[in-house]
Formats: structure tokens, sequence, C-alpha cells
């Protein structure tokens, strides 16, 4: 006997669609006016005086005079208007930043008030908020094991909305984590030279020393054609544990479950040190390529560290 036909999704539904979308956006605005005004307060002017135009953008010809430079002769011109013309240039101006997010599932961990996603965002944006104010575009790569989002570099408030939005609730298809997938992309996605931040937990699956070197050669590469700055994000938790008894914790990227006996003093040092020389080769491996590294932590106040780099950085300038 043939089945009744099926009867369209119940109003609750819909209703439900409504309110998660609401709350979507309430906390989309709510960021917004947090990044713009840690703009405000802190990184008004910092952000230009760092960041320069690279290289040098066509302006105009003129007629040559003796002495100019004959290697600026454009030669179409001279030839269509009988007489010798140069080029001119001008110091190019606008900059590409490029945004590179790891959304993988441990970055849906999270201790304190925020998950180390959330934190991630907010930084992003007071970097995408900076750059917009200097008439830059903004660009957004979302990665897990593979590219899950791509926005192309473009300018505007509604604009960083779209990227904050997405930032926090893309709903990713893979769990894992491969730099090296993101990294690919980006060297053959972003021709021109921009301003390249990659924003993850750096929490590499398998075997973690293999994965870092190998995510290392590609780090070079991309070094080489953009100017690249790593964002480490990470929880008190990640690195510290209290005494609360026997705990199973699972590693949301793996699903591997792991018990641990927190009463056990030594249990909590020997966790606390392979988190901390896990720390260390992660400086050691980007930091020996001369890029700059920052680390944020869950529940901290970052900004000082985010305008320690800006310091650094203009005195190197």
């Amino acid at each position: 006997m043939p089945g009744k036909p099926k009867k369209p999704a119940p109003e609750i539904g819909d209703a439900e669609a409504e309110a998660r979308a609401a709350e979507i956006l309430g906390r989309v605005r709510k960021m917004e006016v947090r990044t713009s005004r840690l703009v405000d307060d802190a990184m008004a002017g910092r952000y230009a005086s760092v960041f320069k135009g690279r290289g040098m953008d066509f302006d105009r010809v003129r007629d040559y005079v003796p002495g100019d430079d004959v290697r600026t002769i454009d030669w179409n011109v001279t030839a269509r208007t009988g007489s010798p013309h140069i080029k001119l240039f001008t110091e190019e101006r606008e900059l590409t930043i490029m945004l590179m997010i790891d959304i993988s599932a441990s970055s849906n961990f999270g201790s304190v008030e925020q998950t180390k996603r959330e934190l991630a965002t907010e930084a992003a944006g007071v970097l995408a908020a900076s750059a917009i104010r200097n008439q830059d575009k903004v660009g957004l790569v979302l990665f897990t094991d593979q590219i899950e989002l791509y926005i192309p570099p473009a300018k505007g408030r509604i604009h960083i909305m779209r990227l904050i939005r997405e930032a926090l609730f893309f709903e990713p298809e893979g769990t894992g984590t491969d730099m090296k997938v993101a990294l690919d992309f980006i060297n053959q996605m972003i021709k021109r030279r921009s301003v390249v931040f990659l924003v993850s937990d750096f929490s590499l699956p398998g075997d973690f020393e293999k994965e870092l070197a190998e995510t290392r050669r590609k780090l070079q590469v991309t070094g080489k054609h953009h100017d690249v700055i790593a964002l480490s994000v990470n929880d008190p938790r990640e690195y510290t544990i209290p005494a609360v008894g026997i705990l199973t914790v699972e590693d949301a990227e793996t699903g591997e479950l792991v018990e641990i006996n927190t009463n056990n003093a030594r249990v909590r040092e020997r966790y606390e040190q392979r988190a901390e020389a896990k720390r260390a080769t992660i400086q050691k491996a980007i930091r020996s390529l001369g890029i700059d590294l920052l680390e944020f932590k869950n529940g901290s106040d970052w900004m000082p560290e985010l305008m320690k780099f800006f310091e650094n950085r203009r005195q190197r300038a």
C-alpha cells in the first residue's frame, strides 16, 4: 500500500531557522563592534606604518628627456607617436591581505568563555578591519584537511561582515588539519605578493615531527612569494590541567580517546612538558624561516602581543 504523501516541514523548523539566523547575525554584529573598538583603541596608525605597498605601479608616460633611464622607454608609445616616451611609476600603495584560518574540529575547543575558533575570528577581524581602513583588500581561506571556502580579496564594511560571519559559522566538511593543502592553494591562487596570516592551533595529525617538517617546506615556498605571519591560537588546558581526577580526553580530529589521571602530579607534569616541547618545536620550525609567529591564548588579553608584533615590525621596516 503506497505511503501517504510527505508533509512539509513543520513550522517550528522555520522558527528555529529564523532564531538561529538571528543569533548568528547578533553574534557577528557583536564581534564586529568589538573588533572595530579594538582597532579604534589600539591599532590606529600602527597598521599603515608596518605594512607598506610592495613594488611599483604604472602611472603615466611623458616625453623622454636626455638623462632619463633608457630602460624606462615605452616603445609602443614611442613607435605610435614618433617621439621617445618613458614610463613613470608610483609606489604601489594598495595591499592584499589574505586570512587563512584553520577551522578543523580542534578549533571548536574552549575551556573559557570562547573557543579557539572564536578567538581566531576575533583576531582576524581586527586585522581585516585595520586593512579596510587603510584601503587594502582582504580575502579569506577557511581550511581543514581540504579547502573549505575561498572568498576573493575585496574592500568594504559589508565584505568584512561576511568574512567574520563565515569564519565564525561556516560548517566544514573535513575535521582534520592539513596546512600543506592550504599553502598549496595560496601559492597557486594568489599571484600578487600579499600579506598572508596563517591562523591555526597547529594541531597536526599523525606523526607530528614529520607533518611539521613537511608543512615547514610548504611554508618556506609561500614565504618566498608572500609576507607570511603565523598566528597560533591555543587554550590554557592544552598546556596545563587541574587535579580533577580521571579524565577521558578525546582528540577532536581523530576521535582517539586517552585516559588521564589528573590527580597524579607526575602525570600532569609530563603532560605540561610534552605540551611545552611541542610549542617550542613549532616556534623553532616557523621562526627558522624568518617568519613572524604570534601566540594568542584563550582567556588572555592578546592585544599587547599584537601591539608588540607591530612595534617590532615597525622598527625593522
